[in-house]
């Protein structure tokens, strides 16, 4: 993709209903969080014991990712006593100056470097351009290179419990297909 095409303004995912959104850019996002997990929790049928710990969990993964520049926090519904999740989306942008953007093929290789036998690396091309996907048996990662050269948007995706290879394995690689560029 050329870096001279301006870098977008925006993105557009398409991402299930049944998945809750926590927007990181705000100051509410725990708030939000709590909801999901009071919610998810029974309001109150879990043990507090399950409840604190899901929540300390999923604040300990929001406050990473928000200090890393995370924007979006999706997370799969429907665990039994709330006491796991069994996916979840984390979206992150990953700006650089103007045209010092790596390139897909060197991205991957310092990826597939620095993660080991223990993760699948390759340059894919997705409708919204050129990326990186890296796969472990839960985890499923597409760093998009943006328009204009200006970075990478990461579509970090964790699938604990069913894994990759499946129907929600399927369902992750479909959202991160269905990424687009608002200009």
């Amino acid at each position: 993709m050329s870096d001279t095409v301006a870098p977008p303004s925006d993105y557009r995912i398409l991402v299930p209903r049944d998945w809750f959104r926590v927007d990181l850019t705000q100051e509410r996002w725990r708030g939000q969080l709590k909801t999901f997990v009071d919610r998810e929790s029974g309001s109150g049928s879990a043990p507090e014991e399950v409840r604190r710990s899901l929540w300390t969990t999923l604040r300990n993964i929001a406050e990473r990712g928000a200090a890393d520049g995370a924007l979006e926090f999706y997370l799969k519904t429907e665990t039994p006593e709330g006491t796991a999740y069994p996916a979840s989306l984390m979206v992150s942008l990953l700006p650089t100056p103007p045209g010092l953007a790596p390139e897909v093929g060197e991205l991957a290789q310092t990826l597939a470097r620095r993660r080991g036998d223990a993760s699948r690396v390759e340059a894919v091309e997705l409708p919204a351009g050129d990326a990186v996907r890296a796969t472990t048996d839960t985890t499923l990662d597409f760093h998009v290179r943006m328009p204009g050269g200006v970075g990478y948007l990461l579509l970090a995706f964790s699938v604990p419990l069913s894994g990759t290879e499946g129907p929600m394995g399927d369902l992750c690689e479909a959202i991160a297909y269905s990424l687009r560029w608002v200009e």
